[in-house]
């Protein structure tokens, strides 16, 4: 058996690696690249969470490698302490300093010493969650409660518009989640953000792909009413299935106008148990808000026209492959995904929980919203209908 010795990256190929990988390459893709395994590759990223750590800047006061040369060269040539530091237009206890820290006058290199306040040098700054404990229980409290980095950070910035101790940015709190050498955030925390990962990953990471059905009759998006596409006018909702294994189904429906959800437990797939189960949450609300629904080509909207028949709800259908239609429905899916993930039975999933599931998500501050709930946004949407 042969056995690869430990790889050392050279800093142009880790350059090359974070660039890769901040253009959404897999940690295969970059591996095959390098031909290396993709685990050589995630022992590079691994240590930062897979955030690119900021590059590192000599402070403009600090002395240069060639400052460290010339005072070399002076003690060498026997020069005083006074006279090297006349030469180099530095203060003579700099001089003295630097000399001293770095071996004496027998023992000074000019390398060695550069090399050593390179070192010295790498004290990373205090993040600000390490600094503030009110702010980093708050924070972890409502990771807790599934709420994502930017949701948290967008409440303190509304809820304490004038205290900037209670403010902290998202990144912030996704580098104290992935880079443990922080020692802030507990790296339990983690289990409660949206997408399970040991590393960050680039947002162009991948593209989903969905296969659609044919329906008959259907009306296209092309001939949905203009008003309903800026999203001004309440009552017009999008919808789809989320799946899970024993062929077991969800409803997710959101209105976009205010993001809020509504969940609906399925018998089964089948079109007469959907359209049955869309028709009882249809039935639930006042007239005014719910006006219109934008669902995918699936076999099991078919029965469409017995929907329209019973609510006087218009259906339109997206186009073949055009998943980003229904925008605001496939986000709602995949942060539903967090408490319903793929291949597990959702029949175990009674009303009452898939209601509280929705409550949660529809208690979130979201940053379309300007960190107002839907919840909020939609009860607004009730009174003035009321």
């Amino acid at each position: 058996m042969v056995y690869r010795t430990r790889t050392n990256y050279s800093p142009k190929q880790r350059a090359e690696m974070w660039d890769r990988w901040q253009r959404g390459d897999s940690l295969n893709e970059i591996g095959r690249a390098f031909d290396r395994p993709s685990s050589s590759i995630f022992g590079q990223l691994s240590p930062t969470g897979g955030i690119r750590p900021a590059p590192r800047k000599r402070s403009c006061i600090a002395l240069t490698l060639s400052e460290r040369e010339e005072i070399s060269r002076g003690l060498v040539a026997g020069s005083s302490i006074r006279e090297i530091a006349t030469e180099l237009n530095r203060s003579p206890s700099t001089i003295s300093r630097e000399i001293k820290r770095n071996g004496g006058y027998d023992a000074y290199r000019a390398t060695q010493a550069e090399q050593a306040a390179w070192d010295r040098a790498h004290r990373p700054k205090r993040c600000k969650l390490a600094c503030h404990p009110m702010l980093r229980h708050m924070v972890a409290t409502k990771l807790k409660r599934n709420w994502s980095p930017k949701q948290i950070s967008g409440w303190l910035k509304r809820t304490y518009p004038k205290q900037e101790n209670k403010q902290v940015s998202h990144e912030t709190i996704y580098r104290s989640l992935f880079i443990q050498a922080r020692g802030v955030l507990k790296k339990e925390l983690q289990l409660y953000l949206r997408s399970q990962r040991a590393i960050r990953r680039s947002k162009k990471h991948s593209l989903k792909k969905i296969g659609l059905g044919k329906i008959t009759n259907a009306v296209s998006i092309s001939e949905r009413p203009a008003s309903v596409e800026d999203r001004a006018v309440p009552g017009h909702w999008e919808g789809d299935l989320i799946s899970g294994s024993n062929n077991t189904h969800i409803a997710t429906l959101v209105e976009r106008h205010s993001r809020y959800v509504m969940l609906a437990k399925l018998k089964g797939k089948d079109t007469n148990s959907v359209i049955s189960a869309l028709i009882k949450q249809a039935n639930k609300l006042p007239a005014e808000l719910y006006k219109s629904l934008t669902w995918d080509r699936g076999s099991e909207m078919s029965g469409h026209q017995r929907f329209t028949l019973e609510t006087n709800i218009d259906v339109y259908f997206c186009d073949p492959q055009s998943p980003w239609q229904r925008g605001s429905n496939e986000n709602t899916n995949g942060l539903l995904r967090q408490y319903f993930p793929k291949g597990t039975d959702l029949s175990v999933h009674s009303q009452a929980v898939l209601n509280k599931v929705a409550r949660q998500l529809n208690e979130r501050p979201r940053e379309t919203l300007e960190f107002e709930t839907p919840a909020e946004r939609f009860n607004a949407c009730v009174a003035s209908t009321g």
